[in-house]
């Protein structure tokens, strides 16, 4: 055992200092020579904590960024495949799966488009490039779901640096994408053509990445638990450039139901479809929202209000368990069942006032919370002012000191 330790160690440490010869200036040949007489198979695993050794020596995300291209070129012949006895890359619509089809999507798209690069400045080729260059926009949807839903569980499980090193990457992508699509139309052929190859090639290489190395190690470590999590949530995100996926379930004893269920039993908290959460916590987050919250259940009884540092209109406990027309002076109680009438029937789902008090503009609304079956379940009263908020003009991208 100690003898495969020190032997993966050994290897971590010469993969650092062959990215480290790399960033220094050495050709990518001389790494390749070296690299190929040191090696003769490195996992994914190892080239990602070969990445975060570095960061955690000290080297900047966006120095590992930078070397990103030139060490996945090096890597990109020697990845070991890794097999798993059932593939879940195979099962339909399988996160995996979805992963996998929508980059063959993509890598199709590439092909067109590069199909078409040689007849530039032509303009039916500008035209078709034009076209694919919208769909291409698509694929901020892959990236989104690569760094909303996946890399979360990667930080999970320790694994940081290639996360944050494809996120960078993901953005340059974007950021091509949108500055490559404004200059279509400016007919400079030459430098044209070199960028749009520069950014397919670059698109290429974080296919590559995301399934020889960022794959293995979710499939590595995620449970099917964290990857019917992944499945479920991937839907609000759309898809790029493929039909809707279908509908994955794994064949688990336990149902989302049970597993909050079970969550929920714990003492002191709270289990929530996004989320488990201390009661104080709840408690806390509820007060710290910039407005302040007042809920009327079903049978028109208040139920709960926040309890914010700056309240709007005050409350005191004393509402609990009172009928929401008994909290209204005698004016106004027609005006307050008309709004609940309104909502519970379905005749509107929200209701909004905005009303000018002393120096504040207090903006009043009146939602329907709704179950999954459009039930009605109550009333939230959401109450601010948002007097600061007309001020602003302008943009801020800086901290305040």
């Amino acid at each position: 055992m100690s003898e495969e330790i020190n032997n993966r160690e050994y290897r971590q440490k010469v993969i650092k200092d062959l990215i480290a010869q790399l960033q220094s200036g050495k050709s990518v040949e001389e790494v390749k020579g070296q690299f190929a007489k040191t090696f003769e198979g490195v996992s994914a695993e190892e080239i990602a904590q070969a990445e975060q050794a570095l960061v955690a020596d000290g080297l900047p995300i966006s120095e590992v960024q930078r070397l990103c291209d030139v060490h996945a070129a090096v890597f990109k012949g020697s990845i070991e495949e890794i097999h798993r006895p059932a593939d879940p890359s195979k099962i339909p619509g399988h996160p995996a799966n979805v992963l996998k089809a929508e980059n063959r999507a993509v890598d199709q798209l590439l092909g067109e488009i590069r199909s078409y690069l040689p007849r530039l400045p032509e303009e039916d080729a500008e035209k078709a490039i034009k076209t694919r260059f919208t769909k291409l926009a698509e694929i901020d949807r892959h990236y989104l779901k690569k760094e909303n839903l996946l890399f979360p569980y990667l930080e999970h499980y320790g694994i940081t640096a290639p996360p944050k090193v494809m996120w960078g990457v993901d953005d340059e992508i974007r950021a091509q994408i949108k500055e490559i699509s404004r200059n279509l139309n400016l007919r400079e052929s030459g430098q044209l053509k070199e960028a749009i190859e520069a950014l397919l090639n670059q698109i290429a290489e974080m296919i590559f990445k995301e399934e020889n190395i960022m794959l293995p190690m979710l499939l590595e470590n995620l449970t099917e638990d964290e990857w019917e999590k992944v499945a479920e949530e991937s839907g609000d995100f759309g898809f790029c450039l493929i039909e809707k996926a279908p509908v994955w379930k794994p064949n688990q004893q336990k149902g989302a139901a049970d597993r909050i269920q079970e969550e929920s039993s714990l003492p002191g908290t709270v289990a929530l479809p996004t989320g488990t959460l201390k009661i104080e916590e709840l408690i806390r987050i509820l007060d710290t929202l910039p407005v302040d919250l007042t809920f009327v259940d079903r049978d028109d009884t208040v139920k709960y209000f926040s309890q914010g540092a700056e309240r709007v209109l005050p409350r005191t406990k004393a509402i609990i368990g009172r009928k929401v027309a008994n909290c209204h002076p005698p004016a106004s109680v027609h005006i307050v069942e008309k709004i609940v009438e309104d909502l519970k029937a379905g005749r509107k789902e929200h209701e909004d006032f905005w009303i000018k008090m002393g120096g504040r503009y207090i903006y009043i609304r009146y939602f329907a919370v709704r179950n999954e079956k459009k039930e009605y379940l109550g009333v939230l009263e959401v109450t601010q002012d948002i007097q600061p908020i007309q001020q602003i003009t302008g943009e801020k991208r800086l901290m305040s000191d």
